[in-house]
């Protein structure tokens, strides 16, 4: 990704985005380094089927634990991102070609998720239970002042981005709630995540090289001249704000219900990214595709041909 975005980045501050990955990866891999090196040491083994298997026997402090924990859960929340560690994603996916942000949001970010799933939840699942409150406030406090700044940010690719950030801290949310039936709807709000913002990644880069702009103020009226475009932004904006029928509306809902059991609180909180989502979701649809034409790119203005057609079917 580093070299994705090194070479083929779109502006000048592509040096700066890939400054920012490499930083941010090296704050939360080296504690995370040092903690796999420890559990080695202690358990006498790399293998981690048998670290999960026989973790009672290794007589880890409950203290020494909750280290370890803070630590992978360090290096896994800068890669999904969590708030307040997300600075890096947005001017990631700003910078990045087309095809390394559909790479960023469908692949590299469920690395973080998989990466509690495989490690922390089986090794430290006490300690998670330890640590939930504060990871969950951060959560909570990110998805807030996420959905305001997205709110005001002009970047089509920005707002994209931001929107995944404030998905993935439910997901964190999820996570910590310790209860199976959050395990299993944040792996359909990942799997589902995916699929939507990868797409919304990829209509979003087929309208820069028609326009070579990503402004949202520089465009409007789509609709009128690109009706693919808006058919498949429209259903993939619809399945961003996880409107019913929509795999994402499954997993969200199912996440509402499971993290009720945890927090009345954290739940009512936590459903303040609908409100925030479906607010600049549907202000970017309408002004995007809807409203007055301008009239300055009509003649850049193409349609997506059937390859394009083709990959978001």
């Amino acid at each position: 990704m580093f070299i994705l975005i090194l070479i083929w980045g779109s502006r000048e501050r592509k040096i700066r985005s890939v400054y920012l990955l490499f930083f941010y990866t090296l704050i939360g891999s080296v504690p995370f380094l040092l903690s796999i090196c420890y559990l080695i040491h202690i358990g006498s083994t790399d293998n981690i089927i048998y670290l999960n298997s026989s973790g009672y026997q290794l007589n880890i402090p409950f203290r020494v634990q909750e280290i370890l924990c803070y630590c992978f859960t360090l290096s896994f929340a800068v890669k999904m991102p969590m708030f307040p560690i997300h600075i890096w994603l947005p001017e990631a996916h700003v910078e990045a070609p087309t095809s390394g942000s559909i790479l960023l949001a469908g692949i590299l970010l469920k690395l973080g998720g998989y990466g509690f799933f495989r490690f922390c939840l089986p090794l430290f699942s006490e300690a998670m239970q330890s640590i939930s409150p504060l990871i969950i406030m951060l959560s909570l406090l990110g998805i807030f002042f996420i959905g305001i700044i997205t709110l005001v940010q002009e970047d089509l690719k920005k707002i994209i981005a931001y929107s995944s950030v404030a998905h993935m801290n439910l997901v964190i949310i999820a996570l910590f709630s310790n209860n199976l039936e959050a395990f299993q709807s944040s792996i359909i709000v990942m799997l589902s995540h995916g699929i939507v913002s990868g797409g919304l990644f990829y209509i979003i880069g087929a309208l820069y090289n028609v326009s070579h702009t990503r402004s949202l103020f520089e465009h409007g009226g789509l609709a009128r001249v690109m009706p693919f475009f808006t058919f498949f932004f429209l259903t993939l904006t619809f399945a961003n704000i996880s409107l019913p029928g929509t795999v994402s509306f499954v997993g969200e809902f199912l996440i509402f219900q499971s993290i009720l059991n945890y927090s009345y609180l954290a739940t009512f909180l936590a459903m303040t990214t609908v409100i925030f989502g479906a607010a600049y979701s549907l202000f970017l649809l309408c002004r995007l595709c809807y409203g007055n034409l301008k009239l300055q790119f009509i003649s850049y203005y193409r349609d997506l041909i059937l390859k394009d057609n083709i990959a978001l079917t």
